[in-house]
């Protein structure tokens, strides 16, 4: 099925470090899993052709209805937001499961976005169940026509270390085992969580072992949709030391904290991944650009 589509990439949307189950085809599409779909994605233009999944599902995973020019709008008008914005013009936030960005955010300490993908398909492989390519033929991948939906919990939750381990995960291993059976036991409530004030919400995630405030924050805001979230990974935090305190010594990671709440709006997290995904695709600019006092110059005016 086709949808038209405004501001909207799907090659920054897919490839920005939110979702971990789509891979690029020789073609130039996607394919990857939505909940027990196998999905085939490529854009033309304004034209974005999807197969193999409910045209609901997927108008509510890829967030169309999301009034983009208008969330832009809140972002500080500072130039490096600018430059994010020019550079990712068309990124969105996925509306992914809950329980599935937790776990692959689990498996992500530490590691690159490439070897986070390989982790998570072992799991699915391991622990998921089938799921049959449908819709169109060129779904099917020649290598392997069978896809596997995220592991549910209690999947998860009834493994061993040790086969946790072979899937590549190392130390992750203990934390998701230890995680999934506390959400297996009903000691965090994943369902109870979308209805908690941000920093209750945040609280409660952060009990299960191997989530702190970065991972919490990864699974708020790409599985909950708590744009108040912002994850304060490596880049970033070098982003806003470098491009909002330049020549400032002895900046915290607490002011960090306190800058980004006051600083990025109501849609801090959309920001974020825009700052995110621009600077670790143009490293060059944490050298070149010159800083910015820590205040709030205004926000964007117009669409982009």
């Amino acid at each position: 099925m086709e949808f038209v589509v405004r501001d909207f990439d799907l090659r920054h949307t897919l490839e920005c470090g939110q979702a971990f189950r789509w891979q690029r085809q020789p073609d130039g599409a996607y394919r990857g899993v939505i909940g027990r779909h196998v999905v085939r994605a490529a854009q033309r233009n304004s034209t974005l052709s999807l197969d193999g999944a409910p045209a609901g599902t997927l108008r509510d995973y890829f967030q169309f209805d999301a009034n983009l020019a208008a969330i832009i709008a809140t972002f500080p008008a500072d130039e490096h937001m600018r430059r994010a914005v020019a550079w990712c013009h068309g990124m969105r936030l996925l509306r992914q499961d809950p329980w599935e960005t937790l776990a692959s955010f689990i498996c992500s300490a530490t590691k690159q976005i490439v070897q986070i993908r390989q982790m998570v398909a072992n799991l699915c492989r391991a622990f998921g169940e089938p799921v049959p390519p449908g819709g169109k033929s060129e779904i099917r991948n020649s290598k392997s026509e069978t896809e596997f939906a995220f592991p549910v919990v209690v999947a998860v939750a009834r493994a061993t270390e040790a086969q946790l381990r072979a899937c590549k995960l190392g130390f992750r291993a203990k934390n998701l085992l230890a995680a999934a059976r506390m959400i297996d036991a009903g000691e965090v409530r994943l369902g109870a969580v979308g209805a908690m004030d941000y920093p209750r919400a945040a609280e409660e995630l952060m009990r299960l072992p191997g989530v702190g405030p970065k991972i919490a924050d990864c699974a708020l805001l790409f599985g909950w949709g708590r744009q108040e979230a912002f994850p304060l990974d490596v880049w970033i935090e070098r982003a806003l030391r470098r491009l909002y305190f330049r020549g400032k010594r002895r900046v915290t990671r607490r002011r960090l904290v306190e800058f980004h709440r006051g600083y990025f709006g109501p849609h801090a997290g959309y920001a974020q991944q825009y700052l995110f995904h621009y600077v670790r695709n143009n490293p060059q600019e944490l050298e070149t650009a010159g800083g910015l006092s820590a205040r709030r110059p205004g926000v964007w005016r117009n669409s982009v």
